[in-house]
């Protein structure tokens, strides 16, 4: 049982602030192109990988004894927990005395006192918190503790003097009220008053006298930028390496700042549910809660990172469905999303009382390892109910999250492969259950259960065995006219090349090949262009233009997407350039280029019986046509889709067009081509002399793993006559 809000506090759940996620513009402007640059993290020695402990609020809530807290401390230490890498024991809200008026009670110097009835002094007169953090210290863990910006009106009223200064309360107080959930009372700080900055240092300088190891800052909106910069140096000149996390609901447009002066903040509101009944803590949290979060983690992607993590809320798994409110499939899927999302793992639940069960989730190693290597996955699928997430590992193995967003109903999950950073084949291994997935190219799909996830490591076997990758932030490369080397924790090697285009160049030099040919070359980008269409860069060979791509965005400048393309390399040494005259390309993060040349040339003729004429296109006899037969009355509402062209994997291709254009003049007809249904490009083709002379042109068209369809046709106007395709894969 769980006793009930005193009647001074607003019964039920904490109130909290509400800022509505302000997003920042991924695509349009050429800043952004070179990245959002990673933010300057805090230099506080401490958070260098997502924090892992236990928090008081989401059980424990509104009635923190120091028995209680002892307790949870013993069993982290006792369970295994402690030894799975979870280390702090945090106290949240209600650890001090509030009277119900003007705040928080206050010492001497206007810092809150401790409710010693709950937390009693030691007999040696030691503070009740410190008796706390001694004992939590003795068990090889760490102490954090919780406070909100400003200074509470009791200083104000009382006029204390601020500790080590001639400077009083009231020379520093603003009449802006800030926020205290439960207590209230709090008013805002003038920092550009003398002794602001000392009242903070005097208040950080008791916490670390007590032994506290982590300050959790609430109620921080925008307006309390002051107070997150004044809490973080007042941290740092205590000497004692104090995590500072923010707390919560924070705004995204001001990310930065966050990062810069702290090493965690909270995305979004509480995910406790508070639908108890009778004061219960129980259930903890709801499926809702969790979905939530999906969005967060892909819209924070570019911010978290060593030193300074987005915060999704507590981890409300070890008391049993039951209990937590969740499923035992939608327990793994939290512990996997915040994994994903490189996120912290402070526990919500009550560590005297664990399930088996789920004790072996939050003890899971491989799963605490994709989330201790700190590096923010990119949502590679967002389809209502199926959601994927993945990151590259500095090592280039891949984790892929799969998710069944609906919480009452089975999903089937699809995901490229090469969407999620793997060129070629993977070898998969289950990271919740150990076993072996088998190995995986293409595309791949999983079905899930109601709110489940399948959590996979892709470990590269083929596709790259026997294949060179370049990174293009590599010293050998050269950049010029303004590209530049950017942070990408989700690249491989944690680095890509940005502002190429515009006078921006990227040249790949020491690209070595065996013999000369046309080679399969995977390229790994990154485009956050909005619409169907992004990017174009001329891709240049050993000085000659090859061919301008346009790219398919990849859903961010700091998610990574991949195409090959086939380009003609000599014997030896060659240089690749990547380049645009008029705007920006995407960013760059490698190019992997395989041992051999493509050597498989597949000709499929426009007459053949397999493909699918409509509007009027006839099959036309044409003596100097492979063949002998072409299809004309293309256009017009004439249509020829040429079935069944096959691709060994997605990628770009060259594929040669046969055509007789018999128009006069420079330039001849046009043709619309889509493939599988999107429209790709119109090409203006040059005449050939007569309708019954064939002539070619190679068009760079994308192509699925398996079977696609190419179609050609023209709205307004005849198109050429055509005669087939060839595909050189």
């Amino acid at each position: 049982m769980h006793a009930v809000l005193p009647v001074h506090h607003v019964p039920g759940l904490r109130r909290r602030a509400i800022t509505v996620l302000a997003m920042l513009a991924l695509a349009g402007g050429a800043a952004v192109a070179a990245g959002s640059p990673a933010a300057v993290a805090e230099s506080n020695g401490v958070g260098t990988t997502p924090a892992m402990g236990w928090s008081s609020w989401s059980f424990i809530r509104h009635d923190p004894t120091a028995a209680d807290i002892e307790a949870q401390a013993a069993a982290m230490a006792s369970s295994g927990l402690k030894a799975a890498g979870y280390d702090y024991i945090n106290v949240d809200d209600f650890w001090y005395d509030c009277p119900g008026s003007q705040g928080p009670d206050v010492d001497s110097y206007g810092r809150w006192v401790t409710n010693a009835t709950e937390f009693p002094p030691s007999s040696s007169g030691e503070n009740g918190i410190e008796v706390v953090a001694d004992y939590v210290h003795s068990l090889g863990l760490k102490f954090g503790l919780y406070v909100t910006p400003g200074i509470s009106e009791q200083a104000v009223t009382e006029n204390t003097p601020i500790e080590g200064t001639s400077y009083t309360a009231d020379e520093i107080a603003t009449s802006t009220s800030e926020n205290n959930y439960n207590c209230g009372g709090m008013v805002g700080i003038n920092y550009s008053e003398p002794g602001a900055q000392a009242f903070i240092d005097s208040w950080a300088d008791e916490f670390a006298s007590w032994g506290v190891d982590y300050v959790k800052l609430d109620g921080v909106g925008d307006s309390d930028i002051d107070d997150v910069q004044a809490w973080s140096a007042a941290l740092e000149q205590t000497g004692r390496p104090i995590h500072l996390e923010l707390s919560n609901n924070l705004d995204i447009a001001n990310a930065a700042t966050w990062a810069q002066y702290s090493n965690g903040w909270r995305t979004g509101g509480d995910i406790e549910c508070y639908c108890g009944s009778g004061g219960s803590s129980y259930p903890l949290t709801d499926w809702s809660n969790v979905q939530s979060r999906f969005a967060q983690v892909a819209q924070w992607q570019p911010y978290g990172g060593p030193g300074a993590f987005n915060d999704y809320d507590s981890i409300e798994v070890g008391n049993g469905p039951a209990d937590d409110g969740i499923t035992d499939a939608e327990a793994q899927s939290q512990l996997s999303l915040w994994a994903m999302g490189a996120a912290p793992l402070i526990l919500g639940v009550d560590l005297t009382n664990l399930n088996s069960t789920e004790l072996g989730y939050l003890t899971n190693s491989a799963v605490i390892a994709a989330d201790q290597d700190g590096i923010d996955a990119h949502r590679i699928v967002s389809n209502v109910n199926q959601q994927a997430f993945a990151k590259t590992e500095q090592n280039g193995d891949v984790i892929l999250g799969l998710f069944n967003y609906n919480g009452s109903g089975s999903q089937t999950v699809t995901v490229s492969l090469a969407a999620a950073g793997i060129r070629g084949s993977a070898a998969a291994t289950n990271l919740w259950t150990g076993a072996s997935a088998g190995t995986l190219s293409g595309t791949y799909s999983v079905t899930l259960g109601p709110g489940a996830v399948q959590l996979l490591k892709l470990v590269p076997v083929s596709g790259t065995s026997g294949a060179t990758t370049y990174q293009a932030a590599s010293p050998a490369n050269t950049l010029a006219g303004g590209a530049v080397v950017n942070g990408c924790n989700s690249c491989l090697g944690g680095e890509k090349v940005g502002w190429v285009g515009n006078g921006g160049t990227l040249t790949f030099n020491d690209v070595d090949v065996a013999a000369t040919g046309n080679y399969a070359v995977q390229i790994g980008y990154l485009d956050g262009t909005s619409g169907i269409t992004g990017r174009s860069a001329t891709i240049t060979v050993n000085g000659s233009a090859d061919q301008t791509l346009t790219f398919i965005p990849t859903g961010g400048f700091q998610d990574p997407g991949s195409v090959t393309v086939s380009l003609p390399l000599t014997a030896g040494e060659n240089t690749i350039e990547f380049s645009n005259s008029s705007a920006y390309a995407p960013d760059f993060e490698a190019i992997t280029v395989p041992s051999a040349a493509t050597t498989t040339v597949t000709g499929y003729l426009a007459a053949s019986s397999t493909n699918t004429l409509a509007g009027g296109a006839v099959v036309q006899s044409c003596g100097a046509c492979t063949g002998g037969q072409k299809v004309g009355y293309v256009g017009e509402g004439g249509t020829l889709t040429v079935n069944g062209v096959s691709a060994s994997q997605a990628g770009v291709y060259p594929v040669l067009i046969e055509y007789c254009d018999g128009s006069s003049g420079d330039t001849g007809r046009s043709a619309t081509i889509t493939v599988n249904g999107v429209v790709v490009q119109t090409i203006v083709f040059t005449p050939t002399g007569s309708f019954t002379t064939p002539g070619t042109v190679t068009a760079y068209l994308p192509l699925n793993a398996g079977s696609n369809t190419v179609e050609f046709s023209d709205a307004s106007a005849y198109a050429p006559d055509f005669n087939g395709i060839t595909v050189t894969q």
